[in-house]
């Protein structure tokens, strides 16, 4: 796996922590009350789209590329470290393989998440650690994420993403 798409991996898993796989990933968690402790701050108005957004990670944490697509926007636009993928293919094409088979193996930790709604859109914003293992050694990210959500026909969908990360000395 090159630099940039270890880069990418380590930026999406951590940004990927949702409510539920922090739940999820407690009972394998070395740390059940860190876990435990997360500050989260979703108002009943904006459950619908934070679910979405938890069934995108746990889809992209196991592989399932199917269900990643279908909750993505055609023209969904994502930047993570520096660059862009414009569309649903693009991303699909590029880096969901790498971020998925990155997240695979590591544990999400749930800092904080914030989420609101304004009329057909939602935004959900989300802190969390990675812990993960690079060349044999224990790596911890810190990773924000913002995901914006519209709703559609066929319910919330994911409009744009934007991750951010740095390793945590």
């Amino acid at each position: 796996m090159n630099a940039t798409a270890i880069s990418s991996g380590l930026a999406l898993m951590l940004a990927m922590v949702s409510p539920a796989m922090a739940q999820t990933a407690q009972s394998h968690a070395h740390h059940p009350a860190a876990a435990a402790a997360a500050d989260v701050d979703v108002p009943a108005a904006a459950k619908a789209a934070v679910a979405v957004a938890e069934r995108f990670s746990t889809a992209l944490s196991t592989g399932d590329l199917a269900t990643v697509g279908s909750l993505l926007a055609p023209d969904v636009l994502i930047l993570e470290s520096g660059g862009a993928e414009r569309s649903r293919e693009e991303y699909l094409g590029h880096h969901a393989v790498s971020d998925a088979a990155f997240l695979k193996g590591a544990h999400r930790q749930l800092l904080r998440q914030r989420a609101r709604t304004a009329g057909e859109f939602a935004w959900v914003g989300t802190e969390s650690e990675l812990h993960a293992q690079k060349d044999g050694k224990p790596l911890t990210v810190q990773s924000t994420e913002t995901m914006v959500l519209k709703q559609t026909a066929d319910g919330w969908r994911i409009v744009h993403i934007h991750w951010s990360s740095r390793t945590k000395r």
